[in-house]
């Protein structure tokens, strides 16, 4: 699926129900190894980042962490759907090399990335970036 596919679909605002398709969907166009646009990889974070499932900052952490490109496309603050002090106290609970590397990053990201940080602000641009 494209963008405005997967827009018509799921919506900007998908539905908690779609949650797993989305997450199938990322991991899907994660080990899609052609892909040079990552347009699609970052819609499917948006998506997860509006439902806002604590659990899903480790996959969104993993689209990040794909490739040098993505790395800096896939904004940071879309590991935080949860809001910054949930997603923190879910990966020191959850531990392991991930979650303390991940934690590790967001707190080093924090005074920067997360200054009166609104998920809400956020989506905004997201909405704006997309034109809904």
């Amino acid at each position: 699926m494209n963008e405005d596919e997967l827009l018509q679909v799921y919506g900007l605002e998908p539905h908690k129900k779609h949650r797993e398709l989305i997450r199938q969907l990322l991991k899907q166009e994660m080990h899609h190894r052609e892909a040079e646009d990552h347009e699609v990889l970052k819609l499917l974070c948006i998506m997860l980042f509006a439902i806002g499932n604590v659990e899903d900052t480790e996959l969104i952490w993993q689209a990040k962490r794909k490739n040098q490109d993505t790395v800096s496309y896939i904004d940071v603050q879309l590991l935080c759907g949860a809001g910054f002090d949930a997603t923190i106290v879910y990966l020191e609970k959850k531990g392991g090399e991930q979650a303390h590397n991940q934690v590790l990053y967001l707190k080093n990201c924090e005074p920067y990335d997360f200054v009166d940080f609104s998920k809400d602000e956020w989506f905004s641009g997201y909405k704006a970036y997309y034109g809904i």
